[in-house]
């Protein structure tokens, strides 16, 4: 019998490594089977620029997987059983049980409210292609100075701000945070920051507290209010409840810990990458949850799993980062250089130069999840079984 591989989620994770692991495996000898709950790959790096009303690629991930022998199922995940070796789909053909060999599993994260009053009643968010969309079709709506507030001062928020100010000028765009808008950039990089902020006319409220969410506008705990006949909410993301409700090790936070291969510590046989999982980097350091993450983890759980299926040597090395990237509407970024444990240097490109940049690396990222050896060579190894009663296959 083949070895039944599932990977659940598609995005730059999930996608990278079921295409991975189909170079790496010879298809005699596997079954990949990749499920998403949408037919097409999405580029979340991208949807604040969805929501500002640009159209983005279409990628169909059959045409991605086709000619791969990755086998793509459009369901969502109900549910797991990592002792019974199960998952529960509903889709298209209504619900469905997949069972699996190894499980690889990539299902990312949403928006997260922290508890706060009104968020999912009357804030929009730009987690995923449905919510960017609903966002999109909200901002037509507003008249010439119309209140948009975005919740949140790190990367999402940043990004968010800008390109709806930088696409709909005629709106009055604001941005509030908790503590400071991109406080942890090193000093050039906050001077450009507040530069651009200034010329596309945001408003910044720094140390700002949310407290609720209403209709048209947002409370702080300081019992001020911010007009907003659109609140954007960015104030982090949170995983799926999935793999907490299973038997699997995961983090105060919901996310399975797994070691330097990305197997969990708890099921040798699950694997996990990208927002889901949680593992440590460069100097201990937990990874944080973002594309720059997702693309080195599934490169590093295909290729440790195909070598434990093949009896090759595990290649294990803690991963780390290069660059920050921000996108400040469609001319302008910010390429912030960090430390391999994503400590911010003094070292930082702004202006164009740094949107072409980082329209560069977006565009790459997405290039990955179709060429996920990045154009080094297929090697297609059958696998080597052990015990008694299997079967060893030759090395190809």
């Amino acid at each position: 019998m083949k070895h039944r591989i599932v990977v659940l989620g598609a995005g730059y994770g999930g996608g990278t490594a079921a295409g991975r692991l189909a170079r790496r495996l010879h298809r005699d000898d596997v079954e990949i089977t990749l499920v998403n709950g949408d037919a097409e790959f999405v580029e979340r790096v991208r949807m604040h620029q969805l929501a500002s009303g640009q159209d983005l690629p279409r990628r169909s991930l059959r045409d991605v997987y086709a000619g791969t022998g990755v086998q793509v199922k459009t369901a969502w995940v109900a549910a797991v059983d990592v002792d019974r070796k199960t998952v529960d789909l509903t889709g298209e053909s209504g619900a469905e049980t997949l069972g699996y060999d190894t499980l690889v599993y990539a299902l990312g994260s949403t928006v997260a409210d922290h508890g706060v009053p009104g968020v999912a009643e009357y804030a929009h968010n730009v987690a995923g292609k449905q919510a960017a969309l609903r966002l999109r079709a909200r901002l037509t709506e507003l008249a010439p100075g119309g209140t948009v507030l975005v919740v949140g001062g790190g990367l999402t928020g940043i990004e968010a701000a800008t390109e709806i100010a930088d696409a709909h000028p005629d709106l009055e765009v604001a941005i509030a945070a908790r503590g400071g808008v991109g406080d942890w950039l090193s000093e050039k990089a906050q001077r450009h920051l507040r530069g651009t902020l200034d010329r596309l006319g945001i408003t910044v409220h720094e140390h700002a507290d949310i407290t609720r969410v209403e209709a048209n506008s947002v409370v702080t705990a300081a019992a001020g209010e911010i007009p907003a006949q659109v609140t954007v909410w960015t104030a982090g993301f949170t995983v799926h409840p999935i793999a907490a409700a299973t038997t699997l090790e995961v983090s105060d936070t919901g996310r399975i810990v797994v070691d330097g291969t990305m197997r969990s510590i708890s099921h040798p046989d699950v694997y996990a990458v990208g927002d889901a999982a949680f593992a440590e980097g460069v100097g201990g350091k937990p990874l944080r949850m973002a594309c720059a993450t997702a693309s080195p983890m599934a490169w590093q759980a295909a290729d440790a799993l195909a070598a434990r299926l093949t009896g090759r040597k595990i290649p294990e090395a803690p991963i780390g980062y290069t660059l920050q990237c921000v996108s400040l509407g469609r001319g302008d970024g910010i390429v912030q250089r960090v430390t391999p444990d994503d400590q911010v240097t003094p070292t930082v490109i702004t202006g164009r130069i740094a949107a072409r940049i980082k329209e560069f690396i977006c565009a790459g990222a997405a290039w990955s999840v179709s060429h996920p050896t990045v154009l080094m060579p297929s090697r297609r190894r059958h696998l080597v079984a052990t015990g008694a009663a299997e079967t060893r296959f030759v090395t190809a």
